[in-house]
This record gives C-alpha cells, sequence and structure tokens, in this order.
C-alpha cells in the first residue's frame, strides 16, 4: 500500500471517529468562525460552507492528534462533536483518562450549568401543587441538554425544560388549563421562552389565555405560526409537529402540556416513547412522556443548584454510576437510592431505539460496557440485593436487545447457557374463540435463553392486534428490595408480518396472542427452531404421547385443562404418568367455581396459573395468570382429595369477584373465600372445622348457616 494510500485511509477513519452519530451541524448561530488554511498533509476538513471555507478541521501530527474549531463558541455549541474529539485525540489503546480544560472554557467539562435558568423560572415559586382532580405522567429528562424544574421527593419530574438548537422548550405533564395555582411560575416560563425578544406569545389552549397574558407579553388564541415568539399548545397536537421542531431549533420557544398515561392505557402493546405522537418530536430535545403517572400533592420548588443536591437527573446519575462500576467512586446515599430509578429510566430511554443519535449512541456503548465488565449471577439461593446489581440486571434485555452485537453481549449476561436439542420448521394448527378478553394460546415449545428464532405467521392475524409472546413469567419486579430474576423476562412481540422474528434474553414458553372477540379455525404457524416442552392438552395428548413428552427437554412445563391451564417447572411434572387424573379434579374444581358464581360450566377464557420463583406481591396473587411461588407447583399437580389448596382457590376467587358486589377495600379479600370454603367442601371433602382458613377475613364465612 502506498504512503498516500495509507494517509487517505487514516483520514477516513480519523472523520468517521470524529462524526460518529452526527448527521448535521447547524452553523447558522451568532458565532462568526475563522476560516481555516489547510497545509499539512495530514490535515483533513471536518465542515466547510457552501463557498469552501473550513470552519472545523483535524490533523495528524506525529504521534499526537489535533482539532481546531474556528470559534471558541463551537465547543458548546456542539458538544457531541466536542465529545467524539476527546475520544479521538486520545488515541487508540490510551489508558490515560483524564482531560485537561483550561479554566475560562470550562463550560466544556460541565456542559451547561442550569442554575441561572433555574433561579429565573422558580423565582416566586416555593412549590406545585398537584390537584387532586388531576393525574399527571411523568417525564423523562434524557437530553444533555435538558433538566428537571419541578419533581416529587423521590425524583421524578412532572415539569421539565430544555435547550434545543437555538430555541428553548418547556413541557409540563398536564394541560395547563387545570393549573392556575402554578399562575407565577407561568410567567416566569413566558418571559424564559422568550428570551427578551417581547415577540408575540400564540396560545392554543383557552384555559391557559387569561394566566398567560398576566406576563406582560402580547397573548394572542392562534394556532401555530412561524412569526411567533412563543407557542404554547397541548401535548395531543398531530399537526405542524416538524414545523414546530424547526421553529424551536430556529430559536423559538415552546411551552407544551398534556399526559401520555391515557394514551397509554388505550394503545396497549404500542411504546409512548416511539408510537405517541409528539414523543417523536420531544424525544430529539431530550425530553420524553411516559406512562407512568405522577401522584397529586404538593411539592416543593428545586433549589437551584448543579448538580441538584438531591435530586434526580438521569444523565448526570448515569455518567456517576459509570465512574463507580468502572473506577469504583463511591455513590452518595442519596444518588445510591436513586439507582433503581436510574434503571427504570435507562430502560425507557433505550426504547427510544434514537439509534441516530450520538447520545443515544454513547449511552448504550456505556451500559454495554459496564455489563460487559461486570460478573453477576442470580437465583433463589443468590438474589440480587445491592442496588448496583439490580440496576445490571434490569438493562441486561434492553441493552441486549439494543446493542448492535448481541451475540457478544450474551456470554457475560448468561452464565453456562446449554445447548438443547431443538425441533425445525415445526408446524402448528390452532382453533381460537375469544370474547372480551385477549387470551394467551400455548404451543409447547421454547426458545432458550438469547436464542432467536423465525414464525411463518398467517396473513390473516397480521396488523390484527395478535402478539407474539415469549415468556410466561409476567410479573414485574422493580419495585422489590432483592431480586431472585430479572425483574421483567417477558417479551411480547406485534405481529406486522407474515415472517416474524423473535427472541428473549432470558427465554421462555412461546405463545400466540390472540386479541379479543377473534373466532378462527385451524390458522396454521411454523416456528423455524425450538425447544420442546412438557405439554399435556386435555383430549387431546394421548398417554403414549405424554410418555415422552413429560421427558422434553424445555424448563417450563404446560397442563391445558377443560378450564385451566397451569404453568410449573419441569421437574414438578417429570413423575406424573397420570395427568388425566388430575385434569378430572381440577375440571370437577372449576365447574363448581363456576356453579358457585352461577355461570355456564364452559369459561368464556380458560384461567392460567403460573408459578415462579418470586412473584409481585404476597405468595400468590390474582390476575391473567394467576402467579405463585414455586412451592405450589407440586401443589396443584397433586391429584389427592382431602388436601388443602387454599391459596390456589382463593385467587380464583378473586378473579370471580364483580365491583358491585364489593364495599372496597374492606371486602377485597374476604369474599373471595366464598369459593375457597365452597370448593374445599364440595369437591376437595373438607369440613370446614379441617381446613386451615388462612385469608379469611369476616367470621361468616366460617359460620354461614
Amino acid at each position: 500500500m502506498s504512503s498516500n494510500q495509507s494517509f487517505k485511509n487514516e483520514n477516513e477513519e480519523a472523520y468517521a471517529s470524529l462524526t460518529k452519530g452526527l448527521k448535521e451541524l447547524d452553523l447558522q448561530g451568532p458565532y462568526v468562525p475563522s476560516d481555516l488554511v489547510l497545509i499539512g498533509d495530514h490535515a483533513f476538513p471536518l465542515a466547510m460552507n457552501s463557498r469552501g471555507q473550513v470552519l472545523m478541521a483535524a490533523s495528524l501530527y506525529g504521534s499526537g492528534r489535533i482539532v481546531v474549531l474556528g470559534h471558541e463558541g463551537y465547543l458548546t455549541a456542539f458538544p457531541a462533536l466536542v465529545e467524539n474529539a476527546v475520544t479521538w485525540l486520545r488515541g487508540d489503546g490510551s489508558d490515560n483518562l483524564s482531560v485537561g480544560v483550561q479554566r475560562n472554557v470550562c463550560a466544556v467539562a460541565d456542559r451547561k450549568d442550569f442554575k441561572d435558568d433555574l433561579e429565573l423560572l422558580l423565582k416566586g415559586v416555593s412549590e406545585f401543587n398537584l390537584p387532586s382532580d388531576s393525574v399527571f405522567s411523568e417525564v423523562l429528562v434524557h437530553g444533555p441538554l435538558a433538566f428537571p424544574i419541578g419533581t416529587t421527593e423521590d425524583g421524578c419530574p412532572f415539569l421539565a425544560g430544555a435547550y434545543y438548537g437555538r430555541g428553548r422548550v418547556i413541557v409540563v405533564t398536564h394541560e395547563m388549563g387545570s393549573l392556575q395555582s402554578m399562575a407565577p411560575f407561568w410567567r416566569n416560563a413566558i418571559h424564559w421562552l422568550d428570551e427578551g425578544r417581547r415577540g408575540v406569545v400564540g396560545v392554543m389552549v383557552n384555559p391557559a389565555l387569561k394566566v398567560l397574558s398576566e406576563s406582560g407579553l402580547k397573548c394572542e388564541k392562534t394556532n401555530f405560526r412561524k412569526d411567533l415568539s412563543v407557542f404554547v399548545c397541548k401535548a395531543y397536537i398531530t399537526e405542524h409537529l416538524e414545523e414546530i421542531q424547526n421553529f424551536v431549533a430556529e430559536g423559538g420557544g415552546l411551552l407544551i402540556g398534556g399526559h401520555a398515561w391515557h394514551w397509554a392505557q388505550t394503545h396497549a402493546g404500542q411504546n409512548p416513547l416511539t408510537d405517541f405522537s409528539v414523543n417523536k418530536m420531544l424525544n430529539q430535545m431530550g425530553l420524553s412522556l411516559l406512562g407512568a403517572t405522577i401522584r397529586s400533592g404538593t411539592y416543593k420548588a428545586l433549589v437551584p443548584s448543579w448538580p441538584i443536591k438531591d435530586t434526580y437527573h438521569f444523565r448526570h446519575l448515569l455518567y456517576r454510576f459509570v465512574a463507580h462500576v468502572t473506577t469504583g467512586e463511591e455513590l452518595s446515599k442519596h444518588e445510591e437510592g436513586c439507582l433503581q430509578k436510574l434503571g427504570s429510566d435507562c430502560d425507557a430511554y433505550l426504547h427510544t431505539k434514537a439509534h441516530g443519535s450520538f447520545y443515544y449512541t454513547q449511552v448504550l456503548a456505556a451500559l454495554t460496557d459496564i455489563l460487559m465488565s461486570s460478573s453477576f449471577k442470580v437465583s433463589d439461593s443468590c438474589p440480587a440485593k445491592t442496588p448496583k446489581d439490580k440496576l445490571l440486571l434490569s438493562v441486561g434485555s434492553p441493552v441486549y436487545k439494543f446493542c448492535p452485537n448481541p451475540e457478544a453481549l450474551l456470554p457475560y449476561l448468561i452464565k453456562d447457557n446449554p445447548l438443547m436439542p431443538d425441533v425445525h420448521n415445526h408446524r402448528l394448527k390452532i382453533d381460537v374463540n375469544t370474547e372480551d378478553g385477549k387470551e394467551w394460546i400455548s404451543t409447547g415449545l421454547y426458545l432458550s435463553p438469547g436464542m432467536s428464532t423465525y414464525m411463518v405467521m398467517p396473513a390473516e392475524t397480521v396488523n390484527k392486534h395478535w402478539k407474539i409472546q415469549i415468556g410466561c413469567q409476567t410479573d414485574d419486579l422493580h419495585r422489590k428490595d432483592e431480586l431472585k430474576r430479572p425483574p421483567r423476562v417477558c417479551e411480547r412481540f406485534p405481529v406486522t408480518s407474515e415472517m416474524m422474528h423473535v427472541s428473549n434474553l432470558w427465554g421462555g414458553l412461546i405463545y400466540l396472542v390472540a386479541p379479543p372477540n377473534t373466532q378462527v379455525k385451524g390458522l396454521e404457524i411454523t416456528v423455524q427452531k425450538a425447544v420442546t416442552a412438557p405439554y399435556y392438552k386435555s383430549g387431546v395428548t394421548t398417554a403414549a404421547e405424554w410418555s415422552l413428552l413429560r421427558t422434553a427437554p424445555g424448563p417450563w412445563a404446560e397442563l391445558e385443562f377443560e378450564n385451566i391451564v397451569l404453568t410449573v417447572p419441569s421437574d414438578a411434572v417429570r413423575g406424573l404418568e397420570h395427568p388425566d387424573k388430575v385434569a378430572a379434579l381440577w375440571d370437577e374444581i372449576m365447574r363448581a367455581i363456576a356453579d358457585l358464581a352461577a355461570k355456564p360450566h364452559k369459561f368464556p377464557r380458560k384461567e392460567r396459573f403460573v408459578t415462579d420463583v418470586q412473584i409481585s406481591a404476597g405468595w400468590m396473587h390474582s390476575g391473567y395468570p394467576i402467579m405463585a411461588h414455586h412451592a405450589s407447583a407440586a401443589e396443584v399437580v397433586d391429584v389427592k382429595k382431602g388436601k388443602q389448596m387454599w391459596g390456589p382457590i382463593h385467587e380464583l376467587g378473586h378473579n370471580q369477584q364483580r365491583s358491585c358486589w364489593e364495599f372496597r377495600p374492606h371486602t377485597t379479600d374476604c369474599t373471595c373465600n366464598l369459593w375457597s370454603v365452597y370448593v374445599h367442601e364440595e369437591v376437595l371433602g373438607l369440613n370446614r372445622a379441617q381446613v386451615e382458613y388462612r385469608q379469611t377475613k369476616c367470621w361468616w364465612l366460617t359460620n354461614r348457616t
């Protein structure tokens, strides 16, 4: 290779490193740069204007490197470029992590100090009163130039601001019409957004017009216009989003209010971070409305300081945590207490899928690096207890899902992952008849941790609210003090094409999730590869088939009867020779439950019962599925009559309750026991005096006539 060719390759690699994650640089700001002249053989331009003048450049010089920007203002105007530059200037393989910053450009190290902004915005504001008739969303503050303005005591923001391009934005997570008590703040906010221009404030929100008019600025009711100084609108706006984004980037102010929790509740299976229309704009500004809610109440205003003491800030704490893991830097007690929230926010942020953003790439790379440098294993006997370990465990799945090379990460996350024999091009035929609720349809197949497969789906399921689900354990354990398994191990994939590619870091049984009010017969699905799991279905699986299936290698087993499906560890059924006897008992139990509920013996949707190493609440809890601990597995597959099954029947009773019967919360954990008493006496043959009524809370349940 010639020396010229070598120089060319080096320059191309350097240029790629310096511009990584950058799509464009907005050079229309107030800075007047110098025109750089390139005279060295190893110098190359980074940015040029339309007249061919070089405004930024870099060069290799001897064994060193240099980057030159045509104006000192570019050091803070383009933080992503500066971070790339610092990384490139350190060189490949350098162990020296220190970077010296001249005192008069210390903003390069801090990036942005929001102390002055908070002082202006919170002038005369001592607290925020969130009224009880309003439910706020939480806002994720993730941009390098974004900051919280109003938060709960535990750091959940409901009000935040950001710089974007040459403009500014403030987001409040409810419509502004219901927040008259915050009038002093709105006046401050409008002036901060106007930046002294004293221009026209365009307001789309009628109730806000009166309050904002008291700011002293000219406010008028109008739709979006480019000649405005500040635009005020609700977060449910769907028109002109790109124009509004450009308006802010070019120097305008935006005040936007609204929540995402209702949208999230009414768009099941969709991701508010990517599918809620206004988030497509706000994500670019470093702010995202979440489906999580904020409780009403009165919250003290923040103390204007930076870093904001005793207040949670996503990006600041993330960098502190990375330093804690990689270099052993100590975290404060407050920071340690915020790590659970940091894990949830990392999960949410990664789901923005903003792969074209430098900052997203940076966060993803940092989390990938610390996962690959950490060693942890979680189990019933070795739970994750420290905030650090719980955070690492919670981010494993989203990092694996969104990182560029998940195969390289897998060995660090899953230890001792045995290869299991699998089946290829396995065909299934299913009949579906759902009523009001969605229903899981078992396939009898399992995916190993990190294993992926293709599924060929019928055309009539595509974009019709069908889903593929990997995993039976749907409980979210993020709020647990210790973790015996990762907090979220179930993955769902909306069926959007006939050829679906699915996987789950933690593995799991494969299900189809049918939407409500669906009636189809003979749907054929093909699974490219999977692991066979023990699966018995009443009236379908023969005794000969079960003798082989009960030894299938999948670690989860399912017994599907007339009105209930039991999902237990496979070890619980390896020695089960007569599943038909278990079916007979459960059919009798479920018919008795139907009798007491005064409804037909055939349930509109089969109940599901899943045992797990750890669940979200109690020893068991009701729902679809009912969740219980592993210790209950042997109990539910035992066919002996005369034994107690108070817990499972108690939860099945919860599923029969109707709100019109109840005096909540006084009878919620009481009337469900009618089914426990009835089933134990009428089916299991136990007199009430023989049964330990562990859950009974009303005297009349054990003294009824």
